[in-house]
């Protein structure tokens, strides 16, 4: 188990950091060009590369979590850090309440993050290569 939660750690570190340093760029540069939500949707498959990525880096440096039960327990409490850094965050730096801060998302970008919120949990078992 120990083995597990090191890599949901990683996993969860490596996809917040790329999703922080896109950030730091969108924010700036995106959003006053073109507006919140396709700032967010432009920045969606930049995302999907680095979670693709990220579960191939955790199963090559974790080959303890090379089987489907520990890639779905990895990738689903890595989905767990980052659900509670995004909203600790949000209602910390935003001041706003969590229900504040769930009502003020985007609808259309808001539910291709939720979708891509899924593909972070489930990629690491996604990502497994079939035994031979």
């Amino acid at each position: 188990m120990h083995k597990n939660i090191s890599a949901a750690v990683v996993y969860f570190a490596l996809v917040m950091a790329a999703g922080f340093a896109l950030g730091m760029l969108r924010l700036p540069l995106l959003v006053p060009r073109i507006g919140e939500r396709w700032a967010e949707l432009t920045e969606m498959p930049i995302m999907a590369a680095a979670i693709f990525f990220s579960a191939a880096y955790i199963l090559r440096r974790f080959p303890e979590i090379n089987k489907p039960a520990n890639a779905l327990i990895v990738g689903w409490l890595a989905l767990t850090l980052m659900v509670c850094a995004e909203l600790g965050l949000a209602v910390t730096l935003q001041n706003q309440t969590l229900a504040e801060y769930v009502a003020s998302r985007d609808k259309v970008s808001g539910t291709v993050y939720l979708g891509m919120l899924i593909v972070f949990a489930l990629m690491p078992w996604f990502r497994l290569r079939p035994h031979k």
